[in-house]
């Protein structure tokens, strides 16, 4: 499962996910006439959120620090596959956006936690399959970018999994690297309680976490917390992709020693050209970062081996 759903999901462009300018403001407001149109593609997802809420309805959360976990039912409309790149999101140069051309929200409604489950129990049924993929998104990424990346990812992987976002708060600029990496330590316990979850949860058979960047981070710390705290990983948690992860290599060993011998099913792809960690370069200076080595080369193709971490390059 984890390999399959790693190499699908692999037909995405890590380099594009982030920030970008020269955008309206608001593009989260569901627009008002929501007749399909042809050839448009629907991915519904439920999103959890340790972002504060935004005054502004079509911007909905802010990069600054909620008070909890809040989530939300959400859809989004990709324009058909004939106007569109593969591994593209294309954004609306004004408001309302156009189905036909533009991704566009449908729905964006909020979720007490407590029905969560029922969310999760229909996904699962409309799918036919009780696999559920939990996207954890990268350094300067505004909430937008997290849930139109996301929808992007789910529609051109074609993979049969029920979607949920956890998107923490980042501020969506490339100056915030330091408060991006505070903010992830602030939702550790926030995804590491969405997970456990998702794993208690009957109408879900398996949990695959797909993490970018700095994401890798956030997941690795939230899944290190879960083992220490309930002696393991919750088992139906199969799969961690690790994609470009922005960690320094000695807390990555750290990470997998804590999380134990019967840790979930851990996938590497690496990136020459990634540009969350371009910036890390520069901050970190020549800290080795677990998603810039060779792993063909030694030591880290032994080391990948021993700690049976597969890799995709």
């Amino acid at each position: 499962m984890g390999r399959s759903v790693a190499a699908t999901t692999g037909l995405w462009t890590l380099v594009g996910l982030g920030a970008c300018g020269g955008r309206p403001t608001g593009v989260l407001l569901p627009i008002a006439d929501a007749t399909p149109v042809a050839g448009t593609s629907r991915v519904n997802m439920l999103v959890a959120t340790t972002r504060k809420s935004a005054t502004d309805r079509g911007v909905m959360f802010s990069g600054e620090w909620g008070e909890a976990v809040t989530y939300f039912d959400m859809a989004v409309s990709i324009p058909p596959d004939a106007t569109r790149q593969p591994g593209t999101v294309q954004w609306p140069e004004r408001l309302p956006g156009n189905p036909a051309t533009d991704f566009v929200a449908l729905r964006a409604d909020p979720v007490d936690r407590s029905k969560v489950a029922t969310w999760n129990g229909r996904a699962v049924r409309e799918r036919g399959k009780r696999y559920v993929l939990v996207f954890v998104h990268g350094f300067n990424n505004k909430f937008e970018d997290a849930v139109f990346r996301f929808a992007q990812i789910v529609h051109d992987s074609g993979a049969e999994l029920a979607p949920v976002l956890f998107t923490w708060p980042s501020r969506g600029s490339v100056l915030a690297y330091g408060y991006d990496r505070e903010s992830t330590n602030f939702s550790r316990n926030g995804l590491e309680t969405l997970l456990r979850d998702l794993a208690k949860d009957p109408n879900v058979g398996e949990v695959t976490v797909l993490a970018h960047s700095m994401g890798n981070w956030l997941t690795l710390e939230s899944l290190r917390q879960m083992a220490i705290r309930d002696k393991r990983i919750a088992p139906k948690i199969r799969n961690v992709i690790l994609a470009a992860p922005d960690v320094d290599m000695d807390l990555a060993r750290g990470a997998f020693h804590d999380m134990g011998k019967d840790r979930p099913r851990l996938t590497l792809m690496v990136s020459g050209d990634d540009q969350a960690l371009a910036v890390s370069r520069l901050v970190w200076g020549d800290s080795v970062r677990l998603g810039a080595i060779d792993p063909n080369a030694e030591p880290y193709k032994s080391e990948l081996g021993r700690e049976n971490v597969g890799v995709l390059n």
